[in-house]
């Protein structure tokens, strides 16, 4: 066992019970990286009002810099069994300077050492889902700009509504990704890196101290610093709102991939069978896209509950706001990855499609507005194309089968030439001018 970052009032030996129950190392020590980072500004701190030497200085940075690059080579050696990643780092340092690595702690405690790491985490998490995000919308910008003239049924309540572009089907779901990009940048930005919290009550160094060009600074109140998590929290639910948008897309793909449907080919790497049924190919990735949308979900909750009772300033409970946000980082990242993949090997099934964009009722709202533009109230175009629509599902005979007789039945109005062109996706799609298209 590394030997603790505390003790010195106790003495008993902690209970293994205890051990067990407390210690975050098989977590938190993603946070690794943070942490070294925290120290290394922290020296800095130490050395500017002469807590440290400029040789003690130059051996602290030389060491923390040795075990940084230890964890980019994948040669750290993780200690499963000490407390906590900073109390193995700081074991790891004592062996390298010796005696000299307990002035480290000089003006600190693991209540802001945490708080800081955790931070730097965030952010260069942040800017690791960003990258894949922007894979995943650069995906399906290409997909759509290579099925630019491609028209499907858009749906409401899972009904035919009205023929939409595939691209701007596509393009919804940039839209949503362009927001999620939004908020995570946003959160990012209002992070402040903040050291001087001491364990809630500040430090003997002056606030200045504390200011570097990195971003760094003195906490406005360090009560707020070391407990607060709302950044946490915000990160979770602007990864769930992520995760949302991504089983919505998830959805819609597999419903595209039915039989009944059968709009899009799902690349069979992206695909698995069946240990029993030799026929199937079914879209697992989807599926669990869309399934641990509930994951993060429950991630959400779990922080924020843990949260809800806490009186200022650290409590322990704070310990458990790292799996889930760990979790949320890893599942999201993922799926960005795995999707991303999936999306550029869809081919659309174009003849099926063709059948979908036969069916008359989808063309209903473009008769409304031709009505309307022979000075008719909206309102009743709309009653008399729902009874012409209504008609023809009773009867069994199409509107463009109509004779032009039983069409002015419903409206003087209408005139069946210019009806039947109405029956044109082509047409529809471009009879919407509202639309911003580049």
């Amino acid at each position: 066992m590394a030997k603790k970052l505390w003790g010195g009032r106790f003495g008993k030996k902690t209970d293994p019970l205890v051990e067990e129950f407390t210690k975050s190392i098989q977590y938190d020590y993603k946070l690794a990286k943070a942490d070294i980072a925290g120290s290394l500004f922290h020296i800095q701190v130490l050395k500017k009002c002469t807590y440290l030497s400029a040789g003690e200085f130059n051996k602290l940075h030389k060491a923390l810099k040795d075990i940084s690059h230890s964890l980019d080579k994948n040669t750290f050696k993780f200690d499963k069994n000490s407390e906590d990643i900073h109390t193995n780092i700081q074991s790891i340092l004592a062996q390298k300077v010796g005696a000299l690595a307990l002035k480290l702690h000089t003006a600190r405690s693991r209540n802001d050492q945490v708080a800081f790491a955790t931070k730097v985490y965030c952010k260069l998490a942040i800017s690791g889902t960003l990258g894949l995000a922007e894979e995943l919308t650069e995906a399906l910008g290409s997909l759509g700009a290579k099925n630019g003239q491609v028209i499907i049924p858009g749906f409401t309540h899972m009904q035919h509504a009205q023929p939409v572009y595939l691209k701007d089907y596509l393009g919804a779901y940039i839209e949503m990704l362009d927001r999620d990009q939004d908020r995570l940048e946003y959160i990012s930005k209002n992070i402040k890196l903040t050291l001087g919290s001491g364990a809630l009550a500040g430090t003997p160094v002056r606030a200045e101290m504390y200011e570097f060009k990195a971003g760094v600074e003195a906490p406005d109140n360090s009560l707020d610093s070391v407990s607060d998590r709302d950044f946490v929290i915000e990160i979770i639910s602007a990864l769930s709102i992520l995760a949302m948008h991504l089983s919505r897309m998830a959805e819609d793909l597999i419903i595209w991939s039915t039989k009944e449907f059968d709009f899009i080919e799902i690349d069979e790497a992206f695909c698995t069978g069946s240990s029993l049924m030799p026929q199937k190919k079914n879209a697992d990735v989807l599926e669990l896209v869309r399934g641990y949308a509930g994951r993060l979900y429950g991630n959400l909750v779990s922080v924020l509950t843990m949260m809800k009772g806490l009186p200022l300033t650290y409590n322990r409970d704070m310990q458990l706001d790292k799996e889930p946000l760990f979790n949320s980082f890893e599942i999201v990242s993922s799926e960005l990855k795995v999707l991303a993949g999936l999306i550029k090997t869809l081919k659309f099934n174009k003849a099926k499609i063709a059948e979908h964009l036969k069916d008359e009722g989808l063309y209903a709202t473009d008769i409304v507005y031709y009505l309307v533009n022979k000075k008719i109230a909206f309102k009743e175009a709309h009653t008399i194309v729902g009874k012409l629509v209504k008609y023809s599902l009773d009867n069994g005979i199409e509107i463009k089968d109509m004779p032009e007789p039983l069409l002015k039945k419903f409206s003087v109005k209408f005139v069946k030439k210019e009806i039947v062109k109405l029956f044109d996706p082509i047409v529809s799609v471009k009879s919407k001018k509202s639309i911003k298209r580049g």
